[in-house]
């Protein structure tokens, strides 16, 4: 237990140095300071400032990679799979800025091994579009490197509002972003009708209503 908590305020530490200060600029002076633990103990468990940078990327990708994963196992139809999705994955970084900073922002200054576990989870979200769109009409004829290319461009999306301090309006994006999910396999009509259909739901369930989101 000891060891385990440790860890966690060394790895909060990493996220809110990271978020203030870069990843270039962060010392492990800086860490330790803030994690409020001996240099012996931080070096007890991490060599250096990468190492300890990249264990913090992997907790993070997992919890990410889970959250969205147990949203994607609640939906019941490709626009609840999709929605439940990107609703979870903009709340994730919604909810913790300076996580968002360095999982999309900060982890492209860390070298060839912090991108490569960022491209891990790029593959995990594209996987989980292939697989929630199956069911949609002329899915077997879309280029099998459309999910890569729809995960991309939401990557970006959310990179660009992070950078510009805008976490706060992540989860405004679902519907748009859904879209973009949906139109290369539904169409520009099909894709419009699910954005509609999917603010009008979101809106009613923040208003404390409970209204199905409508099948394509």
């Amino acid at each position: 237990m000891v060891v385990r908590n440790q860890k966690e305020r060394i790895f909060r530490a990493v996220i809110d140095v990271t978020s203030v200060a870069g990843y270039g600029e962060m010392s492990v002076e800086d860490i330790i300071s803030t994690a409020g633990v001996s240099r012996r103990t931080f070096y007890d468990y991490f060599p250096n400032k990468q190492t300890v940078f990249l264990a913090c990327v992997d907790q993070v990708a997992q919890e990410l990679r889970q959250t969205v994963k147990d949203a994607f196992d609640t939906g019941e139809d490709p626009i609840g799979r999709a929605t439940a999705c990107i609703g979870a994955l903009t709340h994730f970084l919604a909810e913790d800025p300076a996580r968002a900073e360095m999982a999309l922002v900060e982890i492209l200054a860390a070298g060839q091994e912090a991108i490569a576990k960022r491209n891990e989870t790029m593959e995990f979200l594209a996987d989980l579009v292939v697989r929630g769109t199956a069911d949609l009409p002329g899915a077997e004829h879309v280029n099998p490197l459309t999910a890569q290319t729809i995960v991309g461009g939401i990557a970006e999306v959310l990179y660009t509002r992070v950078v510009r301090g805008e976490t706060d309006e992540l989860e405004e994006l679902v519907p748009d972003l859904v879209h973009a999910i949906t139109l290369p396999y539904l169409g520009f009509e099909a894709a419009e009708a699910t954005r509609q259909s999917v603010r009008k739901t979101l809106e009613a369930q923040r208003s404390g209503q409970q209204t199905p989101t409508t099948s394509a």
